[in-house]
């Protein structure tokens, strides 16, 4: 934190917010100030998921978690650094780097207490940059309970996209398991298809498979290293599976498509005994499950973000692996820019889009 800066908030902030007509606002709003157990944070990088482009940027749609509040300050992936800290604080102080967990849930419901606030049961829970205001501002106001410290050797920029992306990643590979013996198949080589593909090649896995009609993100998984293969979606994507797997498919495979036929890709390209899980939202699924699930023996999980203690530890071994998450951040821009940016990751003609605020 530079000291030039400690201690100084302005009392007036832009903020970029979404009308659901595929277009962003600028707007001004007060700076907040941190009441009891809360904290101000400067923000330092706010990336954009594809959940906003979906639910909010072209239209408000949806309910409960994706119930966008007009105008809020759009943003759900943030990090940055503290420059106030309310009373009661009992971890982070004024100069902590610190990443976001995007929902803020009551803490005290079951879901809360095992650390997955995304699942909050309470009417007290709220989303940054869906119900309360979010990332695309200098500042954001956070209680403490939902920051995840961020280690100096990881930048603003990749505790940006570990605050949902990489953490949703993390969280789908962890329940499958992968080990050093795996082929590891990725449906969907969008920014969380593509954090899969680098974290299960850090975890070891012996072969990486994608499956992704954009050349864009074919080319950035090739070119990265991030895959072995990458297979294009058609009649003959699970013979072409089998075929780079001596005819048995994959032990794991990770769906993020959210599409009815990425996900029968995803089954019937794993192998016996394998697992699946499912990461991309919405649409349907069909399949015949006595010969695809029930006669392999195939288990499937679902997965949706993950919990405060799992970013933690996957921090701690982003670190240790030397990864940066940020690698998958293709464009940058100021908030001045924030309706370009939006634009250019609905395009899908990119990678991970940041907005990066003055340090």
């Amino acid at each position: 934190m530079n000291e030039a800066l400690r201690g100084f908030v302005a009392e007036r902030m832009k903020g970029a917010v979404l009308p659901g007509n595929s277009t962003v606002e600028i707007k001004e709003f007060e700076v907040p100030e941190p009441g009891y157990g809360q904290v101000l944070v400067a923000t330092r990088a706010s990336t954009i998921c594809g959940s906003d482009i979906r639910a909010i940027y072209h239209e408000h749609v949806g309910k409960g978690p994706e119930g966008y509040a007009p105008g809020t300050v759009a943003g759900h992936e943030p990090s940055g650094v503290i420059v106030k800290a309310g009373p009661g604080c009992k971890m982070f102080k004024e100069g902590d780097r610190a990443i976001v967990y995007h929902i803020s849930g009551c803490g005290v419901c079951y879901n809360c207490r095992k650390g997955y606030m995304i699942a909050c049961t309470s009417p007290l829970r709220q989303a940054y940059g869906w119900q309360r205001n979010g990332g695309m501002a200098p500042y954001i106001l956070c209680d403490e309970k939902d920051l995840v410290a961020l280690p100096d050797e990881l930048t603003f920029k990749d505790g940006a996209s570990i605050a949902c992306g990489f953490g949703t990643a993390y969280e789908a590979l962890e329940k499958i398991g992968i080990g050093g013996d795996d082929a590891v198949l990725v449906v969907g080589l969008g920014p969380v298809g593509l954090a899969s593909l680098m974290l299960a090649k850090a975890m070891g896995a012996e072969k990486l498979i994608g499956v992704e009609m954009n050349d864009y993100r074919i080319e950035m998984a090739k070119s990265m290293g991030l895959a072995d293969h990458v297979v294009k979606p058609s009649e003959t994507t699970v013979d072409e599976i089998l075929a780079l797997t001596g005819g048995k498919g994959v032990e794991k495979a990770v769906d993020c498509s959210g599409s009815d036929g990425g996900r029968q890709t995803a089954v019937r390209a794993t192998r016996d005994w394998g697992k699946i899980v499912f990461v991309g939202e919405g649409n349907t699924l069909s399949l015949n499950p006595s010969p695809d699930l029930m006669h392999p023996s195939k288990t499937v999980f679902g997965s949706w973000v993950t919990s405060t203690w799992k970013m933690m530890d996957l921090v701690e071994r982003l670190v240790r692996w030397g990864i940066h998450p940020g690698d998958l951040i293709t464009d940058e821009f100021p908030l001045e820019k924030a309706s370009e940016a939006y634009a250019l990751m609905a395009s899908g003609r990119c990678g991970k889009v940041a907005i990066v605020f003055p340090e």
